[in-house]
């Protein structure tokens, strides 16, 4: 088998209906892609005929691989693993609930020349409005105001991306969805587009509401890691600084009543208000100090660059240049 140029990932947990159904629509959707393809399945802790219904299609098709994990780590965690087996120039993530639709991912393919990341963009959703719908759309707005990186869609599953994106990306907690704007650090270019959504036929949808609040959680650590992870203190040492000079200012104000005015000061909540502020303002700075020396030992250790090269351009030596300089 070639080395395929586009890899398929797709997360499975309890849809043993849908894996026979999306493998046909898959089949069709490619059927003239003319470049090679592979599948990677990943089934995340099922606990239903899931498995077997994806080992049936390996026997049948080659192009299929399935990576089973122990137990249910979430959609991040699938997704993770299959970017991590897969072998392909360009990966495309999708749902395995049916709820996608496989015909799309041609649209992707054209735009995924020009761009580094294409995003899917379910306009017309099939959803639930006020369970599934308007969180949505509150949560889109919110995480496209606060990592800058505008999308319709930061949900929806089906995306293609360059491999130099996502072999770049170390994802845990819900950050799956926030795939774009962890990588917007490499300058790409983001193309997003109008796909089809459909209402699920087959299995239980496993979002809920209580699944909002984990993603604003989620963001703060984006938005942190975004704009501080190579330099916290500039964020702690920053407060620390204003909070701290809250607190000597408090305590000039009080030492200024003490010492003009003759009045008592000792067990005014004001002082232990100023006290506070200080040793706060310490506080968070130390915690600068600390954040600063864990983000060198982790870039250091790994010899992560905080740079990302798109490609180097160099010079043509001619043969009498290189005569000249070994003179």
């Amino acid at each position: 088998m070639r080395t395929p140029w586009l890899s398929i990932v797709i997360p499975f947990c309890n849809e043993e209906e849908n894996v026979r159904p999306l493998y046909d629509q898959i089949v069709q959707a490619l059927r003239d892609l003319g470049r090679p393809y592979e599948v990677v399945a990943v089934d995340d802790g099922s606990t239903d005929r899931t498995t077997t219904a994806l080992e049936a299609i390996v026997k049948d098709d080659s192009r299929w691989s399935v990576v089973v994990l122990r137990r249910n780590f979430g959609q991040t965690a699938a997704l993770s693993a299959g970017f991590d087996h897969a072998t392909g120039d360009v990966i495309v993530t999708l749902d395995g609930d049916l709820q996608n639709d496989p015909a799309d991912i041609p649209k992707l393919l054209e735009l995924i020349e020009h761009y580094d990341v294409v995003s899917g963009w379910r306009a017309e959703r099939k959803d639930p409005f006020l369970s599934r719908r308007l969180p949505s759309v509150l949560a889109n707005w919110l995480i496209s105001m606060t990592t800058g990186v505008k999308l319709h869609d930061y949900g929806c599953t089906l995306k293609a991306y360059r491999r130099v994106v996502v072999e770049n990306l170390r994802l845990y907690g819900e950050l799956h969805r926030f795939i774009p704007a962890i990588a917007s650090w490499m300058g790409i270019a983001i193309a997003e587009v109008r796909t089809n959504h459909r209402p699920r036929r087959f299995g239980r949808s496993k979002y809920s509401i209580v699944r909002t609040v984990r993603v604003l959680l989620d963001l703060i650590a984006v938005k942190f890691l975004l704009r501080f992870s190579t330099s916290p203190i500039q964020i702690f040492g920053g407060l620390g600084l204003a909070v701290g000079a809250g607190g000597g200012g408090l305590l000039l104000y009080l030492a200024g009543l003490k010492l003009l005015m003759g009045q008592q000061i000792g067990g005014r909540p004001l002082l232990l208000l100023a006290i506070l502020l200080l040793i706060l303002g310490v506080q968070l700075v130390g915690m600068g100090l600390l954040g600063e020396m864990m983000a060198r030992v982790y870039h250091e250790t790994q010899r992560k660059p905080i740079y990302m090269v798109q490609r180097t351009i160099h010079g043509v030596t001619t043969e009498g240049d290189s005569n000249e300089l070994g003179q």
